[in-house]
């Protein structure tokens, strides 16, 4: 049955199960984002008949950043990730490998990730990942496997997405929550104590048309058709979405918390996906997190995507909340439906 034929109250996603791990010896030693200059409040949009009123107490949005004309996924990528090399100070000759998480690339071809290797004049392969707003937690640990198995020395790995390009202004329900930005971080190895104590990561096909871009891939080419018009924007049946969000953080949180045999008290900061305030709120009060503990930035810049998360770590290290031997617990999750909670000790 289409999406089309059903309510969205009729539909009720189960959270499949995730697969758990864990990668030791991995450390952050060098963290850096970026995101545009142009800031988009509620009121400019209240100006163009939006509900700014709606859109806070919804989402907890204020304002959102969007790319000027012209701009692209790599700018916002390449910026952060030259902030991100600084931070390391290490010689960009020294890194081995790119991972770029992103839904928004450039071009369908190539990578997105191989235009930032050109611009920053990096001898390394690249590549991109994409598992739409849970990219970057899946290019943090595809980068930390190939740290641990010997093949790479420095990978950087990066989350940007450019949501302005891709969601429909004219859609006053999903418009407003989405932010263009970048983040990026610089694995090497560490101590034996150091790296991913427990990750789970899943993916569930069946959610597909919950979120999803029709038109643009081998099944729906770019058209000009008139019958197809609006089809290359993102669509999201929200209702569903954001119940499942709800059930799978509370889920993966403790799958990956019984799997490192820790417990809330022993975490330092929690970082959920920015999707929505109502998300955080939610799984903050179902799973009894102590509220100081939770890092958000999502008033100011709203969902980013795959850039979500390392936007978040890297404001959160700047403001000294992430320190050496912190224990840190992040998650994303998005169109796949595909989601990654991971419990790191910096």
């Amino acid at each position: 049955m289409s999406i089309d034929a059903i309510q969205p109250d009729q539909i009720e996603l189960q959270t499949k199960r995730s697969r758990l791990g864990s990668l030791m010896g991995i450390q952050v030693v060098g963290i850096g984002s970026s995101t545009p200059a142009r800031a988009i409040r509620n009121e400019d949009l209240a100006e163009l008949g939006y509900d700014a009123d709606w859109i806070v107490q919804r989402t907890g949005i204020l304002e959102r950043r969007h790319v000027e004309p012209g701009e692209a996924t790599s700018d916002l990528a390449i910026e952060a990730a030259r902030r991100c090399i600084v931070d390391a100070g290490v010689d960009p000759a020294e890194i081995d490998l790119v991972l770029l998480g992103t839904y928004t690339p450039d071009l369908l071809m190539p990578a997105t990730a191989s235009l930032i290797q050109d611009r920053l004049d990096l001898c390394a392969p690249a590549m991109d990942i994409q598992a739409a707003c849970a990219s970057f937690i899946f290019a943090m640990i595809t980068g930390a496997q190939f740290i641990s198995t010997g093949c790479n020395r420095l990978v950087l790995v990066i989350g940007a997405d450019c949501n302005s390009r891709v969601t429909d202004p004219t859609d006053e329900r999903t418009f407003p929550l989405f932010g263009d930005a970048a983040g990026a971080v610089l694995l090497a190895s560490g101590g034996n104590d150091q790296g991913l104590l427990s990750y789970a990561v899943g993916s569930d096909g069946s959610g597909t048309e919950l979120l999803y871009r029709p038109m643009g891939g081998s099944r729906m080419p770019f058209t000009t058709a008139a019958e197809t018009d609006g089809q290359h924007f993102m669509r999201m049946e929200g209702r569903p979405i954001y119940k499942w969000a709800i059930r799978l953080l509370r889920e993966t949180v403790t799958e990956v918390l019984q799997d490192a045999e820790m417990t809330l008290d022993e975490v330092d900061l929690v970082i959920f996906h920015q999707a929505n305030i109502r998300i955080i709120n939610s799984a903050v009060k179902d799973l009894g997190i102590d509220p100081q503990k939770v890092f958000n930035n999502l008033e100011r810049y709203g969902n980013t995507s795959s850039a979500s998360i390392p936007l978040a770590l890297d404001e959160a290290f700047r403001e000294g909340r992430i320190r050496p031997g912190s224990h840190v617990l992040f998650s994303g999750f998005g169109a796949g439906l595909a989601w990654g909670t991971v419990l790191m000790k910096w």
